[in-house]
């Protein structure tokens, strides 16, 4: 019993923590949800929904969820990244309620229309990429593969294959070769947590090459670790980098970071989903197409729901 009164007493502490450091401001802003302006209002629509029914087991096929979540086909495997459905994600003190971003755009499919997942991959325990609420209501438990030390959050959610990858490691799914590489970020979960591991993984099979940045500021560490390594698509975070730019590339870095690592094609990601920063809704991308000028090609998604085969 006493166990339990300390864990409770810690969960609310870290909601207090949560506004304390958030500020009262930013923190109704991210509860209430940014206001979308009249001239976004007209782009501020339900999602695409893809259809996975559709996809051949051949190549690579992608389509954005929303936030970090994506659901990929590679050359017959079926992987999630990051599943975050929730409509907030955050603390829940008690258990009762969430305190944190609320979401903005719904997800492009619900849990029970997936399809059946060979691979999870989480890249690091912050709350919107590794979402409790979603992963225990997955349809299927497929194998996950997680950052170092984050794997007591979801071992009691029924997963009976999980393996922990730190930097450099490797690990094999259904043919598909994940190997986990490092990032600019951090990995505490809590505001009292110790600091965990927080990974980019490079997924690979027959030679077809993905890599899934997780969440980054700007580094060269991702693009010194795959020099002279082919890779045909980078998805890379552009949002949540006002005022977090110490932790999160704005779209400028991202595209630079894409030309260091010299990929085929930039698939952004976290941005337009939760309210979890400053930026306009739709800043990221209009920033991220302006820095790409004629290269604007090389970016296939830039919507919650669009699907895109990559070309053979």
């Amino acid at each position: 019993m006493r166990q339990i009164v300390f864990t409770r007493r810690r969960f609310l502490l870290g909601a207090i923590g949560t506004v304390a450091m958030a500020g009262c401001g930013r923190l109704g802003r991210i509860l209430k949800g940014p206001d979308v302006s009249p001239d976004d209002a007209g782009r501020y629509v339900w999602p695409e929904r893809p259809d996975p029914n559709t996809w051949t087991g051949n190549g690579l096929t992608v389509a954005w969820i929303g936030h970090a979540t994506f659901l990929l086909r590679l050359n017959g495997t079926t992987i999630l990244t990051d599943p975050a459905f929730s409509k907030r994600v955050g603390l829940r003190p008690l258990g009762l309620f969430t305190v944190g971003p609320r979401r903005i755009t719904p997800p492009a499919l619900s849990l029970q229309d997936l399809p059946e997942l060979d691979l999870v991959l989480l890249s690091h325990a912050h709350m919107d990429h590794t979402d409790k609420p979603s992963l225990s209501r997955l349809p299927s438990k497929p194998p996950v593969i997680l950052a170092y030390d984050t794997s007591e959050y979801v071992e009691d959610l029924g997963f009976d294959q999980m393996q922990e990858l730190h930097w450099r490691e490797t690990a094999e799914v259904d043919g598909v070769r994940v190997e986990a590489l490092k990032v600019n970020h951090y990995g505490r979960r809590y505001p009292w947590d110790r600091d965990r591991g927080y990974n980019a993984y490079l997924l690979s099979k027959d030679g077809v090459t993905v890599l899934f940045a997780g969440d980054s500021a700007y580094t060269d560490r991702i693009a010194w670790a795959l020099k002279g390594r082919h890779v045909d698509v980078a998805i890379l975070g552009i949002g949540a980098y006002n005022p977090w730019i110490h932790n999160h590339a704005n779209p400028e870095q991202a595209w630079h970071m894409f030309q260091d690592i010299g990929a085929r094609y930039l698939i952004p990601m976290h941005w337009r989903t939760f309210a979890q920063s400053d930026e306009p809704i739709f800043e990221p991308i209009e920033r991220l197409k302006r820095v790409a000028g004629t290269a604007t090609a090389r970016i296939p998604l830039n919507s919650i729901g669009q699907t895109w085969t990559l070309p053979g």
